[in-house]
């Protein structure tokens, strides 16, 4: 999955909520109805509806309706692009503590002066 700054700015803001948090946790063990999801995160059926539609706008969750129960499930490819983003910034450190620990060898280790 292709993501821009953009996608990733709303992903992690949706992310930024701890009741949105905790559903997508909840969600990354399996599906769960909005009724579950609702009474695990200790919150009424209105404020759960509306915590699922900003997650399912960035495409973190997707839902299904069968007659009068909507489920919803987590798309690991919305948790894939997250993860690729921070394997990136991983890289990045890791390459400069390379560079560092490489200048630090290079240089002789200067002991104190002594008077």
């Amino acid at each position: 999955m292709e993501t821009n700054g953009e996608t990733l700015n709303q992903l992690f803001q949706a992310l930024s909520d701890p009741r949105r948090l905790g559903m997508v946790d909840r969600l990354a063990r399996g599906p769960a109805s909005v009724k579950d999801l609702a009474q695990a995160g200790g919150m009424g059926m209105p404020s759960a509806v509306k915590h699922l539609k900003i997650l399912e706008a960035v495409g973190l969750v997707t839902s299904q309706k069968a007659g009068r129960v909507r489920t919803f499930q987590v798309r690991p490819q919305a948790l894939r692009s997250i993860d690729d983003w921070l394997a990136g910034h991983k890289r990045l450190l890791e390459q400069a503590f390379d560079r560092l620990e490489q200048l630090m060898t290079e240089e002789p280790e200067q002991g104190p002066s002594a008077p």
